[in-house]
């Protein structure tokens, strides 16, 4: 690693990448309900997980480990991150021009995804569908 990304650190390096190599901007994030509060009461290792794989999102990459959620909508997707506090899910829907949505993030307790995070995930995703982009 260069002396200087080492000083200024990861996220403005892949910020020149996604804009300049690959001529891509950095989507914004659009956070529904309480997903930002949520994601903080993570541990801090799993916000960093999630933070990082959101990131690549933004610049229109695919994160380490997703899967596809068609349940929730179309082209929504789930982030996976395993870690010593946690399973941990960021559920997103990054198919629309305007930027990536945080329809829901929550703590995994049992192997099959609970119906009520689900629920929640599909009603943010209609409120979305219901939205006009003004671009």
């Amino acid at each position: 690693m260069t002396r200087a990304l080492a000083t200024t650190g990861i996220m403005p390096f892949l910020a020149y990448i996604c804009e300049i190599r690959h001529n891509s901007p950095v989507k914004p994030v659009v956070w529904m309900g309480s997903g930002r509060e949520d994601l903080r009461e993570f541990p801090e290792t799993a916000q960093d997980s999630l933070g990082f794989e959101l990131y690549r999102v933004q610049c229109g990459l695919d994160p380490k480990d997703w899967k596809p959620m068609p349940t929730v909508g179309a082209g929504v997707r789930e982030i996976r991150v395993r870690d010593q506090a946690g399973i941990f899910r960021l559920i997103y829907l990054a198919t629309r021009p305007e930027g990536v949505y945080v329809l829901h993030c929550f703590r995994k307790k049992t192997q099959q995804t609970s119906r009520l995070d689900l629920e929640l995930a599909k009603k943010r995703f209609k409120a979305i569908a219901g939205r006009r982009y003004e671009g």
